[in-house]
């Protein structure tokens, strides 16, 4: 071949180089992305808060007014509460990407002029650029590589913060020796009946079929992700496990935790149990083959509100957040708050979730069910004190 020939040729062939467009990001192509869909307990919640106090909020506020910005100048979408240390941020090269949005059901609600929207896990879209979750994904899955989708829903469908609500104003209209119980209100048992139970699974089971659907329509196939249904968590202890008594004032007045015994049991052993039977059985009945779970009941246990072995940072001589062994020390779930939440900076609905320390966990447990892109379930424990060198509790996915 002769000179002129082979310059000719890279010549031609640096030309096509350049005029050919770069592969976009995309199924299998590109950084590798986690999503997380869902209602408060994924979003985010609470994540401003790093253990609970009566004192000065800034003793415990680790990441202040911008808790909950998902855009550089507020929130996409008001009220979804995706904080900055939801579980979705694994890091180690992982975009993390969050759809939840808190006080979201399986559904989409809150539509109409003057109320607050809810994004469910359905392929809603209006004439306001308003999507559901699923809507999102896809639309986000076609232009990143994404390997799974968490998933974590149905508490709000059985309506847990009426529960919440239900069990402290109990507590706090009741005496010690006329006691009234939430777990026997006719309204509350009835969330919880088969049937009802049966219905919740079946509009979970359709909220995860509609990821599945996102995922296919953004041109994924089984092999290229994982579907990753979560679990909740207990919030607080059974009874025997408070550190105040039921008698006097101070379950609520101090601890932000106004709830009797028998309802704190009623809580763990129906409540708990049903909502994440509804998760574990909507996966097992969906048909999906590229699903698994990750089981975070007990993951804050030892940590929970009111729990007799942490504290308030001033009953456990802590001065802030940052203190050594203030995690170890102190709650991972955000006290009920009633008067102190009027006027903030404290929100209601930040009720009895899962604080900084508690997302941190979360996030802990999800990097180890991404398994380095072979994702995974299992079941998420704490396993020692401190924190790793991601600054999260230490915790093990099993």
């Amino acid at each position: 071949m002769g000179l002129g020939l082979r310059s000719a040729l890279a010549g031609c062939a640096m030309t096509l180089a350049l005029a050919a467009p770069a592969m976009a990001d995309g199924p299998g192509v590109g950084t590798p992305t986690v999503v997380t869909t869902g209602d408060s307990a994924i979003s985010g919640e609470a994540g401003r808060w790093a253990g609970n106090t009566n004192n000065e909020s800034w003793r415990t506020d680790a990441l202040g007014s911008t808790a909950y910005w998902d855009t550089p100048t507020g929130e996409a979408i008001a009220g979804c509460h995706r904080s900055k240390s939801a579980q979705a941020f694994i890091g180690g090269g992982v975009v993390g990407k969050n759809l939840a949005c808190s006080g979201a059901r399986t559904y989409t609600h809150g539509t109409a002029s003057g109320e607050d929207f809810k994004p469910g896990i359905d392929f809603y879209s209006d004439s306001q650029g308003r999507q559901g979750q699923a809507l999102a994904l896809q639309q986000y899955a076609a232009t990143h590589n994404v390997k799974a989708v968490v998933v974590m829903i149905g508490a709000n469908n059985y309506g847990f913060a009426d529960i919440v609500q239900r069990c402290v104003t109990n507590w706090l209209t009741s005496p010690s020796w006329w006691k009234n119980y939430c777990s026997d209100d006719s309204d509350m048992t009835s969330r919880f009946t088969a049937t009802r139970q049966a219905t919740e699974t079946t509009n979970v089971r359709n909220a995860l079929l509609n990821i599945r659907t996102a995922m296919t329509n953004a041109g994924y196939s089984t092999s290229q992700y994982k579907i990753l249904g979560q679990t909740y968590w207990s919030p607080i202890p059974r009874g025997s496990g408070f550190r105040y008594s039921e008698s006097g004032w101070d379950r609520q007045n101090i601890g932000g935790c106004g709830t009797w015994n028998r309802d704190a049991d009623w809580a763990n052993d129906t409540v708990v149990n049903a909502l994440n039977n509804t998760m574990k059985n909507a996966m097992a009945t969906s048909g999906i083959t590229n699903g698994a779970i990750i089981d975070l009941q007990t993951a804050l246990n030892g940590r929970r509100l009111c729990e007799n072995t942490v504290g308030l940072l001033e009953e456990k001589g802590v001065s802030s957040w940052t203190s050594p062994g203030a995690v170890d020390k102190t709650e991972w779930v955000e006290q009920i708050r009633t008067v102190s939440a009027v006027f903030g900076p404290y929100e209601v609905q930040e009720s009895a979730h899962s604080n900084y320390w508690g997302q941190l966990a979360m996030r802990n447990c999800l990097r180890q069910a991404y398994n380095g892109g072979a994702p995974r379930g299992g079941n998420c424990v704490r396993v020692a004190n401190g924190l790793n060198a991601q600054g999260e509790p230490q915790m093990a996915l099993q």
